[in-house]
């Protein structure tokens, strides 16, 4: 049964609807905010969805504000969905150093096993069950049309999510996304402190472990500025690269001359992905 959702603000935005929303979440236990454009459409048509995963220490409002989508979404009939990253409340539990990078802003898309983060760190079953349940029953979505993509530490998630789930999307992209946590300072801090110490439980959370394990997808599209500061350390795009070769995986990954991480790298692209995932998404 879709959830009582609770509107924080609309606004009209070339010819469709710019929404805020929030709800109470089975999943994490907490409030939840997401934000959704409705293209315009006619009374009763059924449009495609595109997921926005965002990075470290964003929130809805990140791509909502600055990520330059809604043009191209209401050219192309598409609704975009933009999740928070991870719960947020009082007594969610943070980093008790305060790191950017771990805790609050950083859920990594994963569902925790370790204390004291287990009870509200499910950001896996919110957004592979519970948000799609929302989005199908309170807006104009046609499930069987969903393609994903997201930046950095949301590319890893729209890489993994769409990658476990065989069929579920049809097209998937990524600015700039971590592709082996497990092999980089960012997601070795993140799934030791959520999953704990065992490694093989890792795997579900890591693209290029799941390619190598034997998942697949039918087409990619990676976008990555050479000038990233984050490129050599946390990234490691040609470990994606090497992976998708290996497996015979179609992927199309770009390296852009001159471009960094920030969110002018990623609506810089963000049409030409959007343009690339409606030829997918019929």
């Amino acid at each position: 049964m879709p959830m009582t959702l609770d509107t924080v603000s609309t606004n009209k935005s070339h010819g469709g609807v710019q929404g805020v929303y929030r709800h109470q979440s089975r999943a994490t236990g907490t409030d939840m905010t997401f934000s959704v454009f409705v293209p315009p459409h006619a009374d009763g048509a059924k449009l495609p969805v595109i997921w926005y995963l965002s990075g470290l220490t964003c929130t809805h409002a990140n791509v909502t504000d600055k990520g330059e989508f809604r043009k191209a979404c209401a050219e192309l009939g598409l609704i975009f969905v933009a999740p928070d990253t991870s719960p947020r409340g009082e007594g969610v539990p943070d980093d008790p150093e305060g790191a950017y990078d771990f805790g609050l802003g950083a859920g990594f898309y994963v569902n925790a096993t370790q204390e004291p983060f287990a009870r509200h760190y499910r950001m896996r079953d919110y957004i592979e069950n519970e948000l799609p349940e929302i989005v199908a029953g309170n807006f104009p979505a046609d499930m069987a049309r969903q393609g994903i993509t997201g930046h950095s530490m949301g590319g890893h998630g729209a890489l993994t999510i769409s990658l476990r789930n065989p069929g579920r999307f049809r097209s998937t992209s990524a600015f700039a996304p971590i592709v082996a946590p497990a092999q980089c300072p960012w997601g070795q801090k993140a799934l030791g402190g959520y999953l704990g110490d065992d490694r093989s439980t890792w795997k579900d959370y890591d693209a290029c472990a799941l390619i190598e394990g034997g998942a697949r997808l039918p087409d990619l599209l990676i976008d990555q500025g050479d000038a990233d500061a984050n490129l050599e350390l946390q990234l490691k795009t040609d470990l994606l690269r090497q992976a998708c070769a290996s497996a015979g995986m179609a992927a199309t990954i770009r390296m852009q001359p001159g471009y960094d991480h920030s969110y002018p790298f990623v609506s810089t692209f963000m049409a030409d992905h959007l343009r690339w995932h409606a030829e997918r998404l019929g």
